[in-house]
């Protein structure tokens, strides 16, 4: 059986400089993310660091190459096999969060969890005393500071089973205390699933012990 993977073939989005490719290591090249892996890209603003989130995800095709889920690419996918490959296979936190602003954040993390179960709702509680929001589960997130809201987001990101976890600068408000735990929650819960890390941030995160480091 082959194992899971996400393969980048000569990836350029249609609307990058051309000059932005010329020192990536990431676009117009090919790249192998295997299961298990924890990478870390580190990606200056403007050079397409949270497209090539949505590109992975499946939310934008204005490319041209090919992301490829276990040899097949995502352009291709149909509608129920882009469903499946999100609800099964991939999680993100996304940069700019994406809560429901009127809903509370135990709301937010319970649409998640219903849509495809991995952990009970017993967990759930665990994760927000373990990471400080654990008070805040009753409140609106719009009502939350942005640090608490991306604390709730990576709660929300691994209620449901994965073999790839994209993380889109989760830690841009949090000190480095909330960080190194946060981080600390992330890798057990992906060591447990033999799930893989993809790490986007603006800088390195000196923290996250990254097997490869890739400069976009």
């Amino acid at each position: 059986m082959q194992a899971s993977s996400i393969q980048l073939e000569l990836l350029v989005p249609e609307y990058l400089e051309k000059d932005k490719l010329v020192h990536s290591q990431v676009w117009n090249t090919r790249l192998h993310f295997r299961i298990g892996e924890r990478i870390q890209i580190v990606a200056p603003s403007g050079s397409g660091k949270t497209s090539l989130v949505h590109m992975i995800y499946g939310l934008r095709k204005d490319f041209s190459g090919a992301v490829l889920c276990d040899g097949k690419p995502l352009k291709s996918f149909n509608p129920q096999e882009l469903a499946s490959w999100r609800k099964n296979r991939i999680s993100v936190v996304f940069q700019d969060l994406r809560l429901f602003p009127d809903q509370t954040a135990e709301r937010n993390i319970e649409v998640k969890r219903l849509l495809q179960p991995y952990h009970n709702v017993s967990k759930v509680t665990e994760m927000a005393k373990r990471l400080g929001v654990y008070e805040k589960l009753r409140q609106t997130a719009q009502t939350c500071s942005y640090g608490e809201q991306q604390r709730i987001a990576i709660i929300r990101a691994l209620q449901q089973p994965f073999d790839f976890l994209l993380l889109d600068e989760p830690f841009s408000h949090l000190d480095d205390r909330n960080a190194e735990r946060a981080l600390s929650l992330i890798e057990e819960e992906c060591t447990a699933r033999g799930a893989a890390i993809l790490m986007i941030d603006l800088q390195e995160v000196p923290f996250f012990k990254a097997e490869r480091t890739l400069h976009l």
